[in-house]
Formats: C-alpha cells, sequence, structure tokens
C-alpha cells in the first residue's frame, strides 16, 4: 500500500510548527499506525532526518500513552479504539492521512506529536486515590463489597487515562475521566470513606485546566474502554452530595 501522511511537525511548544507531507510505498494493511510511524521514521533516519516524535508503550491498548489525531479525530477511525491498535487497513490504498497531536489547550504540545498531558496527573495527585495503611495487607473478608459493585467500580477502573475525551470534545472538558475516577474510587468499600473530600478536591483542579462539559458525548466514542456518558452525570452529581454535606466524608 502506498499512503501519503500529513504530519505536524513543531520543535517545541515554543516554536511554530507546520504540516510535512511523506509518502511510505511499503504499508500493509496489517500495519498499525504506530507501527507506519516506525516504517517512515526508519526511513527518515536512514536518510539522515529528524525522526517524527511520537508517545507509545505497551502497544496493546492498555497503557493509554500512545493517543494522536488522525484526519481530525482521536485516535483514529474507528471508534472505541486506541492509536495503537487502529490499523493501514482503515484506509485505502493512495489514501493521503493527515496525522497531528491531541488537540487541547490543557495539553500543550512537546515535540511533534507528542503533548503533555500532565493536567490529567494533576487531578489525580488532587485527589484520584484511597488512602490506605501502610503495612501488613489487612484480610480480604474484613471490607466486604458486593459482587455488583466490585464489578460497578471496575467498569470505570478501565479508564486508562489517555486523554483522547479531552482532545474530543469541543470545549476541552475532562468530566468523562473525572467522572470515571470518582464512580470508581467511590464505590469501592475504602474509597467510600474519602468520597466528599475526593470529588471536591478532584473536581476544583479540574476546573483549572479544563473546560466546562456541555454534554456533546464525543468523549465516549472515542474512549478506548467505552467508558459511558453517565460517569459525566457523576461529576456533578458528586460535588452536589459533597456541598450538600457540608464538609466531606
Amino acid at each position: 500500500m502506498r499512503l501519503t501522511l500529513e504530519i505536524w511537525r513543531q520543535a517545541d511548544a515554543s516554536s511554530a510548527g507546520r504540516y510535512e507531507s511523506y509518502t511510505v510505498d511499503d504499508a500493509t494493511p496489517e500495519m498499525s499506525l504506530l507501527e507506519l510511524l516506525d516504517r517512515l521514521n526508519d526511513a527518515l533516519v536512514a536518510d539522515g532526518r529528524d525522526p517524527v516524535a511520537f508517545d507509545s508503550d505497551c502497544r496493546e491498548g492498555v497503557c493509554g500513552s500512545c493517543g494522536i489525531t488522525v484526519d481530525g479525530r482521536p485516535h483514529g477511525p474507528l471508534l472505541n479504539t486506541p492509536s495503537c491498535r487502529q490499523h493501514v487497513r482503515s484506509f485505502s490504498d493512495g489514501a493521503r492521512v493527515r496525522l497531528e497531536p491531541f488537540r487541547s489547550a490543557a495539553y500543550p504540545v512537546i515535540r511533534d506529536l507528542v503533548v503533555d498531558r500532565s493536567a490529567l496527573d494533576r487531578m489525580i495527585t488532587s485527589g484520584g486515590y484511597v488512602a490506605v495503611d501502610a503495612g501488613t495487607a489487612g484480610d480480604a473478608d474484613a471490607e466486604p463489597l458486593p459482587h455488583e459493585d466490585a464489578e460497578y467500580a471496575l467498569d470505570f477502573a478501565a479508564c486508562i487515562g489517555c486523554g483522547a475525551c479531552v482532545a474530543a470534545c469541543p470545549n476541552g472538558a475532562a468530566h468523562l475521566y473525572a467522572g470515571a475516577k470518582l464512580l470508581h474510587l467511590g464505590t469501592v468499600t475504602r474509597g467510600r470513606q474519602e468520597r466528599g473530600r475526593r470529588a471536591a478536591a478532584l473536581i476544583a483542579q479540574m476546573d483549572q485546566d479544563f473546560g466546562p462539559c456541555s454534554s456533546y458525548g464525543e468523549c465516549s466514542a472515542v474512549c478506548p474502554e467505552s467508558i459511558p456518558l453517565t460517569a459525566v452525570a457523576a461529576v456533578n452529581r458528586e460535588v452536589v452530595r459533597a456541598r450538600l454535606r457540608g464538609k466531606p466524608d
């Protein structure tokens, strides 16, 4: 297959970016988008030119490191699929494909297709955790959790933190991500003890870095783990609950 790639090149956050065109003549349908970039970079390095910078780690769809915008859609043309699991077979032979970084005011470009997603980390630091006693692990039966609650929490714990939801939102909102963390941690037995404090702190941090949610719904469509829009609804519900109680749990 022959593909023409229009790729965003940018030296750093303070430099002006631009699109540059490259042709890959030996692409194969089973290649992932990241493997396609690997093939292009091999050719660029062999030619003495700078390779295209992009993020990746496990390449198995579970780490959340990869993330590029393909023809205007975060991750690529397939719904609910990370960039590393998007394949060249989604494009026709001879197609032109535009690759650019995740676009959001909260994601400054570091280089080429790599963005700084530390705004998501700041949300986790503010409240995306459960405080536990250090030392020997307690007995598993000491804090019982109904099976249905455990499965519910795991559904939202599946969020891999890729940040595509923010890039897909016209407002740059992070409500799907925030809601997934709140529902996951607020459902497990130990996490419920800090539910109000967590909601207040995490949402306050979210409001500093991200835009408001207007319920467009694009976030759930691009989420690799298919986190449902009920996570968005949980954000307002949890913060109202915390305020009505007047103090953190």
